[in-house]
């Protein structure tokens, strides 16, 4: 999966860093949206997880894998 590289001027800045943190909640929520429209239960504990990482390839992989998750132990597997 393709990772996010910044081109404009402000890399490495609060800018950048607001951006990716935007990025990885929208990305998050997309992941438990889909979780919950597969009705593929989700405890708290998992949102939690979800919703609480900022790392874009974590939350690439976890978005993937709910794509054809029976359960969301499997976006975890080997994490």
């Amino acid at each position: 999966m393709a990772t996010y590289t910044s081109r404009f001027p402000g890399s490495g800045t609060i800018i950048e860093e607001s951006i990716n943190r935007g990025l990885a909640q929208s990305r998050a929520e997309d992941i438990v949206r889909l979780l919950t429209l597969r009705g593929i239960d989700t405890p708290e504990a998992a949102r939690e997880r979800i919703t609480g990482c900022a790392d874009l390839e974590t939350l690439g992989t976890w978005f993937d894998r709910a794509v054809t998750a029976t359960d969301v132990e499997e976006l975890f597997a080997d994490m």
